[in-house]
């Protein structure tokens, strides 16, 4: 994401920047982030600006969890990624615990695994660090008031998920873990003991794996596995 992009501002708030605070009181913000570089930065970024306070910062989310409550920011910055408890965790419990900060996630990555959960979890909007510093400052402002903000590629990635609906995997994970063992040469009874549950129950998840596999045995359960790239022997 660069400045010179025309759309880079196309998910952020409409033209003029919101005023979450008409009294002109100035947004009040708690810094999150494992790096006191980073840290530092962003408090030398909103600190001199009559706009923003700069309230506290915290190196993890259960730091964060700790101030939140007594210092009542309007906008946390969190990052995802932070040994202890991570990001997503803490806007989780933020959610739990009636915390009512926006959260604006600020982060290095934009893959599924990081920006949906997050979404999810409640966080107002999802921006990366290398955002220019006009974009972040309107990012913060438009969370400040309540408004979804999105870096341009977490939008493309979100509108690309909602258009193709993830498929669901043929068999559970659970029948995977059965039929591994099947295709490794174990019999119900060690599967049900190395899996910790009864045979009856292996039982069970081989015949939903035959129904599933249109196969009518053990073997061509494997077999057919093994043809569909459903098991790979460099995983048994």
């Amino acid at each position: 994401m660069t400045g010179n992009d025309p759309d880079a501002n196309a998910s952020l708030a409409p033209a003029g920047d919101p005023n979450p605070n008409p009294a002109g009181d100035p947004i009040k913000l708690l810094i999150v982030d494992d790096h006191p570089v980073v840290r530092d930065g962003l408090i030398g970024m909103f600190a001199p600006d009559p706009a923003f306070e700069v309230l506290g910062e915290a190196s993890d989310g259960a730091e964060a969890l700790r101030l939140a409550p007594a210092l009542r920011p309007d906008v946390i910055l969190m990052d995802l990624r932070m040994p202890g408890m991570d990001g997503l965790t803490a806007i989780r419990e933020f959610a739990s615990r009636g915390i009512t900060a926006r959260v604006l996630v600020l982060t290095t990555y934009d893959t599924d695994t990081y920006v949906v959960p997050a979404i999810e979890a409640g966080a107002t909007g999802y921006l990366l660090k290398d955002a220019p510093r006009d974009e972040l400052i309107r990012a913060v402002r438009a969370a400040a008031a309540g408004q979804s903000v999105l870096s341009p590629s977490v939008a493309t990635r979100l509108v690309k998920r909602v258009r193709t609906p993830e498929v669901e995997p043929l068999l559970s994970q659970r029948e995977l873990e059965v039929l591994g063992l099947v295709a490794a040469g174990s019999t119900n009874r060690e599967s049900a003991a190395k899996l910790f549950i009864s045979e009856a129950t292996v039982k069970s998840h081989l015949l939903n794996i035959y129904a599933k596999l249109d196969v009518n045995d053990r073997a061509a359960a494997v077999a057919e596995a093994f043809r569909r790239g459903l098991l790979r022997p460099d995983r048994l």
